[in-house]
């Protein structure tokens, strides 16, 4: 809803003569006599203006409505922020819940992988768990995948162990760094995997 001062085209700290200027402009612009064929609607017009004119060329209206009017957008302002408060607490727990729901999907996918179901049966039981065909895919190939790059890890450091053999009396060899790396390194590709995951 306008108020009176957006009806007679000023702003609200406009002087007396900006009032009256902006009325006699806005008067002739909507008179009905200058809107042929649409005069009903410049009609209603002309009368907003009017009595916009009516109450605030009068300082005593003027005062009362200023009043009414920042109370009311006060109202109007202390409204607005709490509907917005409540709103991005809204969105806020929808986007925790989908986040929550989308770490099970996950979870249950790496369960799946890790006992050797393939790609098609994790996409499945996705799907059976309402998952959209989209996200259901993607969370199955990146599971398969995290999958088989952990069996290659633990292969590459079985064959290595293997060739570690350590002979009699010989010096016992330096801790390999690099075994002693792997579990970090699988940390980092699951962190990588939940992060490809995302949203």
């Amino acid at each position: 809803m306008a108020t009176l001062y957006e009806t007679l085209g000023v702003h609200e700290h406009a002087t007396d003569e900006e009032i009256k200027r902006a009325y006699r402009k806005a008067a002739m612009r909507c008179h009905p006599d200058r809107n042929a064929g649409r005069e009903e609607a410049a009609r209603a017009a002309f009368l907003e203006i009017k009595e916009a004119y009516a109450i605030l060329s009068d300082p005593a209206q003027r005062h009362v409505y200023d009043s009414i009017f920042a109370e009311e957008m006060r109202r109007w302002e202390a409204r607005r922020k709490q509907e917005e408060a409540e709103r991005a607490e809204r969105e806020g727990a929808a986007r925790a819940a989908a986040e929550t729901l989308y770490v099970e999907r996950v979870a249950l996918a790496m369960r799946f992988a890790t006992q050797g179901y393939n790609r098609d049966v994790v996409f499945g039981v996705l799907l059976g768990q309402q998952c959209d065909e989209p996200t259901a895919r993607h969370i199955a190939d990146s599971a398969i995948a995290l999958h088989a790059s952990r069996q290659a890890e633990a292969a590459k450091h079985a064959d290595e162990d293997k060739g570690e053999t350590v002979q009699e009396g010989s010096k016992r060899p330096e801790p390999d760094e690099s075994a002693s790396a792997a579990p970090h390194h699988l940390g980092t590709l699951w962190f990588q995997f939940l992060n490809g995951l995302r949203f």
